[in-house]
């Protein structure tokens, strides 16, 4: 009760300064204006004393000016202090209208003397009053102005825009992006800082989002400019191998030891290093059979990574890890290539399994196909092996053999006697053949990278999602300490479950400490938003009766950057997280911000970019191009070695009394079935 009546009271001051203020406004038409009052005789005497004592005693009707400002003072404390019904529709456009109309006719009006007096006084007097009116408008607009109107920002960019990180923090290993990013109505200047890439980066974005543009490219450059020894899946070859290979030029300086460019590309060999993936030198178990030809037939059927630990997807994969095993000790490992074990695979698999059987490494590996084969069940042992023998026939090719026989280089690319940018091209319109065989050098490199005393490097993965990476999931959660910084680029998660099947995909995305993230939508979008967290916003509601209307502002937790926001980002707008250290704290890690480009210096950089110089000639002496021969020489070359390797092992368990009984006895019709 008591404040009412204080509000009440202070109601009532109001109206009383607002009243003197305008008894003074209409006391200074009388003083000016005297002259026409008396002429058409209205005035009284009192009223003259009563203006006489005011003139003596304050000086008010000196100058019409006095009069004016006192009489404005007591119209804007009167206005100040009022409560006015809010209204969303008043602006500050108005208010600024009605207070320079205001003033213009009521400061700047005066007596026009070659004008009659009638006319003179009633300008005078109209003018003075339109003035008054108009300053009295904007005073009571101003007390019912909604202010903070959130209506005016309908899509609530202001509620959800957020302060970012604007200190640039770097370090030997940092990648630093520039940004730009809107705040209390204005842009600033801010960075994105990964200070530790070593806890793996995820880079979202749908087609033509920027997301290689802004970020992978940006990997890559910096990452070689502080000495990284690095391994990078082009899908679209030779985008970011020309990269790589220009900016090592310019940087060479950054390394210790110089490191070498290498290419592995199966379209084109003369611009092709040639390298064993199966390398028998760093195969030192059967385990690491396996995992190879895990990853050629998982590559080469993606539906199987769904069902790993069936009977159909295992025993394929064991009869090729066999087949590996036995390439790797027989002669010392001089035929254990990817190539000669597709060739063996596809000979009779009478010969085949009686050659393996004979080692004592492989009997285990190879018990479920000898029930099968000794129990008389054809059938299902050529189910097994044709399981393995057509998704690899699709990979005969004499190019892709030419570039897995040789050894130009080891996969250890961060070993640092030796490092090495090593840059795998596939071909988007024959992935699903060259992924199998890319699959492998994946798998070898993750082997060889994951351990202690290397070099720092990076693993950048373009388009993941065409390729099976086999190891990956271990790579992001283990290779932190040993210095290994993985990047990977794909369009959204959905695209990551559907080729690694949910449980890889889930591991993944939860493993991963730095997340870019443009254009996305659907679940990806979702699940982003809430990693993302809520803030506090303010919220409006607003109530319009016939008499009177309210307006509330409250505040709630929503999502600090929604989905709606992550599926319409513009390209070259990212959201996102960063990671920090112990000694170098991020306060602000989350981002919602344009990652900048300077686009005149990128375009400049790419008109001075060098071709990547063919590493292999096939011209002879005579100028002639033997490309094609060569090739050709080296497929049939395999061949030979492998129908050499079964004759010589057939004849050797022939001339051995104690492996006679593996001999298999065929028919004259049907030689490949085992009776």
């Amino acid at each position: 009760m008591q404040g009412e009546d204080d509000l009440r009271g202070l109601a009532k001051i109001m109206e009383f300064m607002r009243t003197v203020s305008i008894l003074l406004v209409l006391m200074h038409c009388y003083w000016f204006c005297y002259g026409f009052f008396k002429e058409e005789q209205w005035t009284l005497s009192i009223i003259d004393k009563v203006l006489g004592n005011f003139q003596r005693t304050a000086g008010l009707f000196s100058h019409t000016l006095y009069t004016k400002l006192f009489a404005l003072v007591l119209l804007a404390l009167s206005c100040l202090g009022s409560k006015g019904v809010k209204n969303e529709k008043i602006t500050w456009i108005k208010i600024y209208i009605a207070l320079t109309i205001g003033f213009v006719f009521f400061f700047l009006n005066t007596p026009l003397l070659r004008l009659p007096v009638e006319m003179a006084t009633f300008l005078y007097i109209f003018t003075l009053s339109l003035g008054y009116i108009s300053l009295l408008m904007a005073g009571v607009w101003m007390s019912r102005l909604l202010k903070n109107n959130l209506m005016d920002d309908v899509f609530n960019t202001e509620n959800e825009s957020f302060m970012q990180e604007t200190q640039l923090m770097q370090n030997e290993y940092s990648v630093n992006l520039p940004t730009k990013f809107w705040y209390q109505k204005k842009q600033h200047n801010g960075w994105i800082n990964i200070v530790n890439p070593f806890r793996a980066t995820i880079v979202l974005g749908t087609p033509g989002s920027g997301k290689s543009y802004a970020i992978v490219n940006n990997y890559i450059k910096q990452q070689i400019e502080k000495g990284f020894s690095m391994y990078i899946y082009d899908f679209k070859f030779d985008d970011l191998s020309t990269i790589a290979y220009n900016h090592l030029l310019k940087h060479t300086d950054k390394y210790k030891v110089k490191p070498k460019f290498y290419i592995i590309n199966f379209d084109d060999p003369r611009r092709s290093h040639r390298c064993n993936p199966i390398n028998p030198d760093f195969m030192t178990d059967i385990s690491d059979a396996y995992e190879s030809a895990y990853t050629i037939m998982l590559n080469l059927n993606r539906s199987w990574i769904q069902k790993q630990g069936d009977f159909f997807v295992e025993s394929p994969i064991i009869l090729l890890a066999a087949i590996i095993w036995f390439l790797k000790i027989y002669d010392n490992g001089k035929y254990c290539t990817f190539p000669h074990a597709i060739e063996l695979l596809n000979k009779k698999y009478a010969d085949v399994f009686t050659i393996l059987t004979t080692y004592s490494e492989l009997e285990n590996y190879l018990s479920p196909f000898m029930d099968a084969w000794q129990g008389g069940a054809q059938d299902q042992l050529q189910g097994q092996i044709a399981s393995a023998k057509i998704p690899l026939s699709r990979m005969i090719s004499p190019q892709l053999y030419w570039v897995m026989t040789g050894d130009d280089f080891s996969l250890d690319i961060n070993n640092p006697k030796e490092p090495k940018i090593l840059c795998v091209g596939n071909n988007p319109d024959r992935q699903n053949i060259y992924s199998a065989a890319l699959g492998l050098y994946n798998s070898r490199i993750v082997k060889l990278i994951n351990k202690k005393g290397q070099l720092k490097s990076s693993v950048i993965i373009d388009e993941l999602p065409t390729i099976y990476f086999r190891g990956l999931d271990n790579l992001i959660a283990t290779a932190r300490s040993n210095k290994v910084a993985v990047c990977l680029g794909f369009q959204d998660y959905s695209q990551l479950t559907r080729d690694y099947g949910d449980k890889e995909s889930k591991v993944i995305q939860n493993t991963v400490g730095n997340i870019f993230s443009g254009q996305v939508v659907g679940e990806t979008a979702k699940s982003l938003s809430e990693r993302f967290g809520k803030i506090l916003q303010r919220r409006q509601s607003m109530t319009i009766n016939r008499n009177d209307k309210s307006t509330s502002i409250s505040t709630q937790l929503e999502s600090l950057i929604p989905a709606s926001k992550i599926s319409t980002l513009t390209q070259g707008m990212f959201v996102g997280a960063v990671s920090d250290n112990f000694d170098e704290r991020i306060e602000q890690k989350i981002f919602h911000a344009e990652i900048v480009v300077d686009n005149e210096k990128v375009a400049a950089e790419t008109k001075t970019y060098q071709k990547i110089p063919e590493i292999l000639s096939f011209v002879n002496e005579q100028g002639e191009d033997m490309m094609k021969a060569e090739i050709e020489a080296n497929y049939k070359q395999i061949k030979q070695d492998i129908i050499g390797i079964v004759s010589a092992e057939l004849e050797r368990i022939k001339n051995d009394p104690d492996l006679q009984h593996l001999v298999p006895k065929t028919d004259d019709k049907k030689s490949n079935t085992p009776k």
